[in-house]
């Protein structure tokens, strides 16, 4: 099954707008942009997947056409290891591809291997559950009033939980949201905070005490992945589960000593910014071994997502399944809906991903192929 072509797309979703005001550096997003990659084999197989481009489609996809091209050619594709191990060590070399890169790539191997086996994802990796409870994650709102009712909404829809990504202009506002909501939804509803790292040490304390006496249940990224002293420090200090890494490139082995001394309760890890479906597994079997879990991080687009959910379905330490609220800003690029009913994601019984990419919408969005 040699690779005979990687075929880019740069795209933009134009009906997908986000106001400036729902994300912290205030730029609004006037259409997503995302990278849809193919892989073609020798014998007519092939597998897509989308990824995520940040605010450069076209630069996301140049600069994956000049790297990753010439190196997946003539690959065979069950060689899915190899080629993990291989790429990290030519990406060190001389590309330093940004995290989100090479893990499409990697979802299609994966995909390839799955679909040829007959197998859905998920059961072809080693089932582990056919449904995993699903919760809601903010975009950056207005204010307490609004936050409150968007969470009165989230539970109303049959999610299972609900976390708040706050302003981070102040620990005092950031405190109000946070008891507002609590008050919005009551005691029985499950709640998450996650601030972005807006905070010095003795900010993230307050909140995280603020936050047990509230009843959530973890916080999250209250300083950068990468200040391992300070976070260590806040989990000793903490009786709420303090959770990270999501954004630290080289999974698992950046993670390991994470782990390994409890830097954080409980980790991050997802398909699109960790190494695709194999870097994903390999940090959640190593927090696995010091029972720890790894919290799957939302990939944001709704393809992405039903990689995420078959990695969900495989093992057994993350709690959810994550999505963005409102969904439906985010519900384009397959030909389906995501398989939630009543807060509860259900994993497909069909072989490879259980769902189809929608490539009319994919030809629209279509800005160049590169």
């Amino acid at each position: 099954m040699k690779i005979a072509a990687l075929d880019i797309r740069a795209c933009r979703h134009d009906d997908a707008t986000i106001p400036g005001a729902a994300m912290r550096d205030g730029q609004a997003r006037e259409g997503l942009e995302f990278v849809v990659y193919t892989l073609r084999t020798e014998d007519g197989q092939s597998a897509s997947m989308f990824g995520f481009a940040g605010r450069s489609a076209l630069g996301a996809a140049h600069q994956a056409a000049a790297s990753l091209r010439p190196f997946l050619l003539g690959r065979d594709a069950r060689d899915r290891e190899a080629i993990w191990h291989d790429w990290r060590t030519a990406d060190r070399w001389w590309h330093h591809l940004p995290i989100y890169s090479f893990g499409p790539v990697d979802c299609c191997l994966w995909l390839l291997a799955a679909e040829a086996a007959g197998e859905p994802l998920w059961r072809f990796i080693g089932g582990a559950r056919a449904e995993v409870p699903t919760y809601a994650s903010s975009l950056v709102l207005a204010d307490a009033e609004a936050y409150a009712a968007e969470a009165v909404a989230v539970r109303a829809a049959g999610m299972k939980a609900y976390k708040i990504h706050p302003p981070g202009r102040s620990l005092a506002e950031d405190i109000e949201i946070h008891r507002a909501v609590r008050a919005a939804v009551g005691d029985d509803f499950a709640l998450m905070s996650d601030p972005v790292q807006p905070y010095t040490y003795d900010e993230a304390l307050r909140l995280g005490r603020e936050l047990e006496r509230l009843g959530f249940l973890w916080l999250e990224e209250p300083l950068p992945d990468e200040a391992f002293s300070a976070l260590r420090e806040l989990t000793r200090a903490l009786d709420i589960p303090v959770v990270g890494t999501e954004v630290l490139a080289k999974h698992p082995y950046s993670v390991a000593e994470c782990i390994a001394s409890r830097v954080v309760d409980a980790v991050r890890a997802d398909p699109s910014w960790t190494g695709g479906v194999t870097g994903t597994l390999k940090t959640a079997r190593l927090a696995e071994a010091f029972h720890v879990n790894c919290e799957l991080h939302t990939t944001i687009f709704h393809p992405l997502e039903m990689v995420n959910l078959h990695l969900a379905g495989a093992i057994r330490n993350c709690s959810y399944f994550e999505v963005l609220w409102p969904i439906d800003t985010f519900a384009f690029g397959l030909d389906r809906a995501l398989p939630i009913r009543d807060g509860i994601a259900h994993l497909p019984d069909t072989p490879g991903l259980g769902a189809r990419l929608d490539w009319d919408m994919i030809d629209n969005a279509t800005i160049a192929k590169v």
